[in-house]
């Protein structure tokens, strides 16, 4: 176990209120999933547990990750709640029973002002990502939510930073809670394994941009801007470049931000352009690369930016592109220890040009349907003739399952697919 899992998974299994404050990339999820998992009783029909996140990409992957954990237990049933996804579904859904919910504020109060959110069982409440919750004002809504819990239930606050304001907001809401610090000092730190270097000294910031991907060469790169048009512009401009990239922002709907995702975490896509939706919560292996395109406002920006790499003490780089050069002057307040070195001391390699390995196929047909990954590797492999090595990561969601191909052979898996069946049956695909 991780520090922080070690320290707080028998403070929640006794039962305690927790504050638990840990940097980034070290365990905090399964830290809480774990114990929750082990308390859920069986056999319940109404909630047992409520985890609020700021965001519903962090919803999604804590409710992935939650069903990995619990293959072993039957009839577990998990719901998710977040804008971007049909009401009426849910609300179907949460008629249906469920053991745990996993939300994000605005949506848990839409089902909570319409009587369709079951909270009158939940014994523990997990609020996570506590700080960023804060940054985007959520506060209200939180207190809102918690008004409607039982008197008595199990409040765990976890937050890679611990701001006066989530010192305010603990105050109240949990009750003489234990406080676990598995961070050396009162802010985020970043894991030891990240060279963190700043270049300065810019002529052509785009240029600037592709010659530090040409000289650093990364397999997977997240390149952060402070805007949505900062962030459609630089994908466009890699694109054009003749680099495989995808943009993650607000203007995307639900599905499409989805898609982003797995397509970037399976290997068709090694480049995202990203606002700050991907700075918190994106546990994507392998990112070894991370560009602050632009600087962010706040250290705790800078420092959740950076953590999506050297994740679980692997190794990660991180670069800080200083345009206009006013800026440097605010570089000891976002990050004092930052190396600062000239953008002329760059040895890009022209004819570098980051492209994925794989492709992506999305078949119509998930986990309602009972498609497993099992049964698209045997349909693949027996019937359509692909090699085991040329399948690539599986994401099975709901009512589509996403397979990641290796291009040059995807063509032959995309057509055999479509004359094939799937556990005997037609099933309909896209290749994105």
């Amino acid at each position: 176990m991780t520090p922080i899992q070690r320290q707080t998974i028998p403070l929640i299994l006794a039962g305690k209120d927790l504050i638990a404050q840990a940097k980034t990339g070290s365990g905090k999820t399964l830290a809480f999933l774990l114990p929750l998992l082990l308390q859920l009783r069986p056999n319940q029909s109404q909630p047992q547990a409520l985890i609020i996140t700021p965001t519903r990409e962090l919803a999604q992957q804590i409710a992935q990750t939650l069903q990995a954990l619990a293959r072993y237990r039957t009839n577990l049933k998990i719901i998710t709640l977040y804008g971007g996804t049909s009401l009426t579904q849910q609300v179907n859904s949460l008629q249906k029973g469920a053991d745990l919910l996993i939300g994000t504020p605005g949506r848990l109060l839409d089902h909570l002002h319409r009587n369709t959110l079951p909270l009158e069982n939940i014994k523990t409440l997990v609020l996570d990502e506590g700080d960023r919750m804060l940054e985007m004002g959520f506060e209200r809504d939180i207190l809102k939510i918690i008004a409607s819990l039982p008197k008595t239930h199990q409040t765990l606050l976890f937050s890679a930073t611990y701001p006066p304001n989530i010192q305010t907001l603990s105050q109240k809401i949990l009750h003489h809670p234990q406080q676990i610090v598995a961070n050396k000092s009162p802010h985020a730190t970043t894991p030891s394994t990240i060279q963190e270097i700043g270049y300065h000294h810019l002529s052509n910031k785009e240029q600037n941009l592709i010659e530090v991907l040409q000289h650093h060469q990364p397999k997977r790169v997240i390149i952060f801007c402070t805007t949505k048009v900062t962030t459609k512009a630089i994908h466009r401009l890699l694109d054009r470049k003749g680099f495989d990239t995808v943009a993650l922002h607000g203007d995307l709907e639900q599905y499409e931000r989805q898609e982003v995702l797995i397509q970037f975490s399976n290997g068709s896509f090694p480049i995202m352009v990203a606002t700050d939706l991907a700075a918190r919560g994106l546990d994507v292996e392998e990112i070894d690369l991370v560009i602050n395109y632009d600087l962010p406002n706040k250290p705790q920006e800078y420092v959740h930016r950076i953590g999506r790499t050297g994740r679980a003490n692997a190794q990660g780089v991180a670069i800080t592109l200083i345009d206009p050069p006013a800026l440097i002057i605010k570089l000891p307040e976002i990050r004092p220890k930052l190396e600062l070195l000239s953008i002329d001391t760059l040895t890009p390699q022209d004819d570098f040009r980051l492209r994925g390995e794989m492709g992506t196929l999305c078949i119509e047909g998930g986990k309602k349907k009972k498609i497993r990954a099992g049964d698209i590797v045997g349909t693949l492999c027996q019937e359509v003739g692909i090699e085991k090595h040329d399948i690539g990561k599986i994401t099975l969601l709901e009512r589509h399952a996403y397979v990641a191909i290796r291009r040059s052979v995807i063509k032959e898996a995309y057509h055999g697919l479509k004359r094939a069946k799937i556990k005997k049956r037609k099933v309909r695909l896209w290749w994105l």
